[in-house]
């Protein structure tokens, strides 16, 4: 069964297909001779998520326009190639101080407040993040507002002004923000994990107090003339608007942008560490326990069994081996699982526990063992497959707007994967077997893991006497 894709009936489809499928199997006359669920069968449903139509103009910049006449809103993605890794040795900080700044700080022309109180005149939005990787903007306005809106939208984009005033502002929120994070010992834990995993590389950098205050406005002029220019950045409109519509926009409005003379390169990938244990002390009841492994990218072969993998052993909510064994069997922990987050280039496996102080030991050993396993014998069958299907299930979901079909066919070319990426994802998920599964989990050793440990002085003493050496690391604020 073939559809054409539809926003309104996707929403429901899967439900539906449920229902549908027992039509003729079930008596609705009684209660006690529906069928078990897990029997139904059905005919499995194909779904190809509308193309996106890619533009790229005469000046370089790349443009993926999606039409949705759903709702009279137009929404803008703006993805950036800049981020932390870029930052320059004190001045960590820059790239995030430098999107904030394009909308509260003002441009040519336009005071910081009056760019504020004009948004909120059309009901517009306008929102950026700044990972390690990359800058991401975003931008909704109503229809009705749309050439009014983008022309706003464009002159953030292109002429910031950075008034200091402004800056001052987000330089002491950036400040408060810093200091607050010692009050959160599980972001404190994943600040200080990722500076770990990235050692030695500018990727691994952190923002502290002294690199924000070291931040002035000609740094963030030079940020935003360096990376902020249509050779570095890729743009998706979705929303109510047609193709020549958005054309004629991007054109008028975007048409006349010109590069920079100077594009940085990226800095290395990460490296392989040794393995090691290293421990933050915190003086709290509790202990937070994450262990790292470089991974498979996107572009990797393992990308589909680490999936697979990811979620059998900790993703997978309930049904997870880590979250089985360490909640549910032994209720030892708070919040536990595993994480697997690929770029185009490079990737991440973790696994992580927030437990009580007492019980550090015992958990992170269980969280050894069960590593240990899955690298050595075979997942079951049901096992294997109920991961696989969940994993579908969920990616099907990521279909529902067109702004996350256009946000994901642009980030394909963004992260240089091949273009059919999305069409042979659940093709590829379902070939994965478990000698795939096996293969992928040989180096998941603990011994070659990153491990960092928050917690307290007797934690330290009893992880220092049960597992050997520990390396001390200390938070830089």
């Amino acid at each position: 069964m073939k559809l054409k894709f539809s926003y309104n009936l996707f929403r429901v489809i899967i439900s539906l297909s449920f229902i549908l499928g027992s039509i003729g199997i079930a008596s609705a006359a009684s209660p006690t001779a529906l069928p078990d669920p897990n029997r139904i069968r059905y005919k499995p449903l194909s779904f190809e998520p509308p193309r996106t139509q890619r533009l790229r103009l005469e000046n370089g910049l790349v443009l993926y326009i999606l039409p949705d006449k759903e709702l009279p809103l137009v929404k803008i993605k703006v993805v950036v190639r800049t981020g932390s890794m870029y930052d320059p040795a004190g001045r960590e900080g820059l790239a995030e101080l430098t999107a904030t700044m394009m909308k509260t700080g003002g441009i040519a022309g336009m005071s910081g407040n009056a760019v504020d109180e004009t948004l909120e005149s059309m009901a517009a939005t306008f929102d950026s993040t700044v990972n390690r990787d990359s800058g991401i903007l975003s931008f909704s306005v109503l229809k009705k507002d749309l050439d009014r809106g983008f022309d706003l939208f464009s002159r953030i984009l292109t002429q910031p002004s950075f008034e200091e005033m402004k800056l001052t502002l987000a330089k002491d929120l950036k400040l408060e923000e810093l200091r607050r994070i010692m009050d959160d010992p599980q972001k404190l834990a994943f600040r200080e994990f990722g500076r770990l995993m990235h050692e030695g590389s500018p990727r691994g950098r952190v923002t502290t107090s002294a690199s924000i205050r070291s931040i002035q406005r000609d740094d963030l002029l030079l940020c935003h003339k360096l990376f902020y220019h249509p050779e570095n950045v890729m743009i998706s409109i979705s929303g109510d608007i047609d193709i020549p519509e958005a054309k004629l926009l991007i054109e008028r409005y975007l048409g006349g942008w010109r590069s920079s003379e100077r594009r940085p390169e990226p800095p290395p990938l990460p490296r392989q560490q040794d393995g090691g244990i290293y421990f933050l002390t915190k003086d709290v009841p509790q202990s937070i326990a994450i262990f790292g492994w470089l991974a498979p990218a996107k572009r990797d072969a393992q990308f589909y069994p680490f999936e697979v993998l990811d979620f059998i052993v900790g993703s997978g909510g309930f049904r997870s081996r880590i979250f089985q064994e360490i909640r549910t069997n032994l209720g030892l922990a708070y919040s536990t699982g595993s994480f697997y987050k690929a770029k185009g280039d490079y990737g991440l496996f973790g696994a992580y526990a927030l437990t009580k102080s007492a019980s550090t030991v015992k958990v992170v050993s269980r969280i050894e063992k069960i590593l240990r396993e899955i690298g050595q014998k075979p997942v079951s069958t049901e096992e294997l497959e109920g991961a696989k299907k969940a994993i579908l299930n969920s990616f099907i979901f990521s279909f529902t707007s067109a702004e996350k079909i256009a946000s994901q066919q642009l980030m394909i070319e963004y992260e240089d994967l091949s273009e059919d990426h999305l069409l042979t994802y659940r093709p590829k998920i379902e070939k994965v077997n478990a000698a795939d599964i096996r293969d992928a989990a040989i180096g998941l050793s603990p011994e070659r893991a990153i491990l960092l440990i928050v917690g307290n002085e007797d934690v330290y003493r009893e992880v220092a006497s049960i597992f050997g050496k520990v390396s001390r690391v200390e938070a830089n604020f």
